[in-house]
């Protein structure tokens, strides 16, 4: 069991995959913190059940469904405060796979500020997704890449591993964007905060369980953030 490793789970009605996703996080011999945005459908309730039979299990309820970014902001802040070293990233839907926890927190071990399981570089890959969702990821990535002059290959990626000390650093309670901007953000972010950051191949896969949460204006944040952030740089780099 590694008692400093906490994995931050963001919930809106998870109620078919929490169990699992706990077991799993839990059989690795990680603790996990369920962020759970009022869920209507019983997830908040079914994390309190988990937390009352598990230690290494912990649950913070928000009062209202707030975004992906401030659910995750919150939850690290909770793990900082309870003296993680190493705090994780993960859907709770299983498009992360659980076996690539420990290669996420062996590359923070091994000396990174921020290991991201990559979808980009040579060894990761998607399974399950249509063509239009590839193109939208892969041209999305593409575009925060160039406009904000980073060497990270999968800006979007939602499965990270954080050292404790470079999370700090970065101004999480502060940023801008509410859905998966968020990871945009953070990954330039800590490119530009000079942290090393390491992309550890993964293979994404779609949920099987449950309802995506993704939708047109949640993209059209990122896109636009993007574009802002872009021209901001370029304007401060003249």
């Amino acid at each position: 069991m590694r008692a400093d490793v906490l994995v931050v789970v963001p919930t809106y009605n998870e109620a078919e995959n929490i169990a699992l996703i706990t077991e799993a996080v839990r059989d690795r011999g990680y603790g996990i913190l369920i962020v759970d945005d009022a869920s209507p459908d019983g997830t908040g309730d079914l994390a309190d059940g988990l937390a009352a039979a598990d230690e290494g299990v912990a649950v913070l309820h928000r009062s209202a469904k707030q975004g992906l970014g401030p659910a995750y902001a919150a939850g690290f802040d909770v793990a900082l405060d309870r003296g993680a070293e190493v705090i994780c990233e993960m859907d709770a839907d299983f498009s992360h796979d659980p076996d690539d926890l420990p290669r996420l927190v062996a590359a923070v071990d091994d000396g990174a500020d921020l290991a991201i399981g990559s979808r980009y570089v040579s060894g990761g890959g998607v399974e399950n997704w249509p063509w239009h969702r590839r193109w939208l990821s892969r041209g999305g990535n593409i575009y925060a890449r160039t406009l904000l002059r980073t060497h990270i290959n999968d800006m979007t990626a939602g499965f990270r591993a954080f050292r404790s000390d470079a999370l700090r650093k970065l101004d999480f309670r502060s940023c801008e964007a509410s859905g998966y901007g968020f990871q945009v953000e953070m990954a330039w972010n800590a490119a530009e905060a000079g942290l090393d950051v390491r992309e550890v191949p993964i293979t994404f896969r779609d949920r099987t369980r449950g309802t995506s949460k993704m939708g047109a204006r949640i993209a059209a944040e990122a896109m636009i953030l993007v574009t802002k952030w872009g021209w901001s740089r370029l304007f401060r780099s003249r």
